[in-house]
């Protein structure tokens, strides 16, 4: 599968920043006032799961789409979430720095891989429209 170099920079770009601004809203918000998302994003993630096996069955492209949007906002708030909870495990006297950068990396990866996924969408449909107007001409 061909994917085009600036995709890939656009999408790196765009998941550090919405890393960064992400980790900086938890950084500076209240203690603990993110880590009511908790359960909901385990109950958003075992939705995601069971709809992803679903779709093993039935190959429904909305619902392709509905798991690669709700998992691109879900992981960003898992970036808010993990923040608060590595501070949380910090103050309390976890300083188990590799296991924390491995939480956030994941995050990270997440987010970077929707990002991408969905970039290549929006220019294969951008491609479909371009080639679709040349052949009306």
């Amino acid at each position: 599968m061909y994917v085009d170099p600036s995709i890939i920079v656009t999408a790196f770009l765009g998941a550090a920043m919405i890393f960064a601004c992400f980790t900086a809203a938890a950084l500076v918000a209240k203690r603990r006032s993110y880590l009511y998302l908790g359960g909901t994003l385990a109950s958003i993630t075992s939705f995601m799961f069971i709809t992803s096996l679903m779709n093993l069955f039935f190959r429904s492209n909305g619902m392709m789409q509905l798991h690669l949007y709700l998992g691109l906002f879900t992981f960003i708030a898992y970036v808010l979430f993990d923040t608060q909870m590595i501070v949380e495990k910090v103050s309390a006297g976890d300083k188990d720095h590799i296991w924390h950068a491995v939480e956030l990396f994941i995050d990270f990866v997440e987010i970077f891989y929707r990002l991408v996924i969905i970039l290549m969408k929006n220019q294969q449909n951008a491609q479909r429209k371009e080639d679709d107007r040349r052949r009306r001409r």
